[in-house]
């Protein structure tokens, strides 16, 4: 009692001249917690039992988000980091209250420390039902970050095509790949409008029909076609956004991708590894989801980004507490496409900025661009030549084990 009274008091002692916020992470994979320096003695632990003990940890404030400040208010902003131990493995494979519990605990100690609205991270918005029942236990606002993860999607779309030389992003057929999900949907929905010509995949054929319908009721001059594979179609399609949530699967077989594709993976963990990607060198996958908040802010904690880089996610906390926008802005599986609209137009306002697009890890330079691009080009020219890659591409490709977000075992591509 006497160190909650503490924090409470700690709290509004801070929110004297600034905003607060809170954000709740956990590790993507059990590497992450053994590649920690705070858990390093872990890495000599069997990996299973490391992964299964860790789920069981209660949540925990493991750090600071500082020198958040919007340009347009001069207002600042700082924020909470929780950890969970659990993977989105462990967090998928047990009943959702086991994560409920352990998420409520961390939204009143952020309550007690004076944040006003808390973003949930990663898989804490996939279980169950996308931060809905969190947010009606908490005591404060919680978001999950969605909105604005759509918005900074397709920014990073835009922004990609620019730097491929693409005349604009309405170039040639699009696919999302997990499109009937909560990310997925609103993405397809808002990329029909500008591209018109789209594929949309998810193992749930019902759920495709009536995203299908939608799409046509709200852009009748679209082509949409849907499927519960990629296969049919990733030779036809310039750019594909996977947003799945699958696990121990193939999510895209890259070996057949167009020349010069570009696939925008908004997945976390991701959905392609970079051994996947390399047996097409002309193919480009860019990290999405990557928001520098204005400041520039600095993590006291490693949230596994460059310096000052955001997640999309968390970047919606401190928005909304920049906005002074205190309420629960993105929960459910049913993001309308207004919301998305209206987080960006507070991105703009407060002078957000997509972060420096990144392939696995590596900063994207113009000599990797005019690398892919001359490849590409090279295969358009040469339909015999472009076959011969795609089946050395695929002979690759058959070698690597079929594996999602880094692990093996069985889920769905419904995001």
């Amino acid at each position: 009692m006497a160190a909650r009274a503490q924090s409470k008091a700690s709290g509004k002692a801070a929110q004297a001249d600034s905003q607060r916020f809170a954000f709740i992470l956990h590790p993507l994979t059990v590497d992450y917690l053994s590649n920690h320096p705070r858990y390093a003695w872990t890495r000599h632990m069997p990996r299973k039992f490391l992964e299964t003990t860790a789920a069981y940890m209660p949540a925990k404030y493991v750090g600071t988000v500082k020198g958040g400040r919007s340009p347009a208010t001069g207002k600042p902003v700082d924020g909470l980091i929780y950890a969970l131990g659990a993977t989105p493995r462990q967090m998928l494979t047990r009943p959702p209250e086991f994560t409920y519990t352990r998420l409520n605990a961390a939204v009143q100690d952020a309550a007690d420390r004076g944040a006003k609205i808390v973003g949930l991270g990663a898989f804490t918005k996939v279980v169950g039902d996308a931060g809905v029942t969190v947010a009606k236990r908490a005591p404060i606002p919680v978001t999950t970050g969605n909105s604005l993860t759509i918005a900074a999607t397709l920014e990073t779309a835009k922004l990609t095509a620019i730097r491929m030389g693409w005349p604009s992003l309405a170039r040639g057929k699009a696919m999302v790949v997990g499109a009937t999900g909560a990310i997925g949907s609103v993405c397809a929905r808002l990329l029909a409008a500008a591209v018109k010509d789209v594929v949309l995949v998810s193992i749930e054929p019902p759920r495709l029909e009536a995203l299908k319908r939608t799409i046509l009721e709200e852009t009748p001059d679209a082509e949409v076609e849907i499927d519960v594979s990629t296969a049919n179609r990733v030779g036809d399609c310039d750019l594909i956004v996977t947003a799945t949530s699958a696990f121990g699967l193939r999510v895209l077989d890259v070996s057949q991708c167009k020349p010069g594709a570009v696939i925008l993976d908004v997945a976390l963990p991701p959905d392609i590894s970079a051994e996947e990607a390399a047996v097409r060198p002309d193919v480009l996958v860019v990290e999405s989801g990557e928001v520098l908040i204005p400041g520039p802010v600095d993590f006291s904690f490693n949230i596994g980004l460059p310096e000052h880089v955001s997640y999309a996610c968390l970047a919606e906390a401190a928005l909304l507490a920049m906005e002074e926008r205190f309420e629960c802005f993105t929960l459910g599986r049913d993001v309308p496409p207004a919301r998305v609209k209206e987080i960006y137009r507070l991105f703009r306002r407060h002078r957000f900025e997509i972060a420096p697009l990144r392939t696995f890890g590596e900063l994207l330079t113009d000599g990797m661009i005019a690398e892919k691009r001359a490849r590409a080009e090279e295969l358009l020219r040469d339909p015999k030549l472009l076959k011969r890659v795609k089946a050395e591409a695929a002979a690759k490709m058959a070698r690597i084990p079929p594996r999602a977000k880094g692990v093996a075992g069985v889920t769905t591509l419904k995001g």
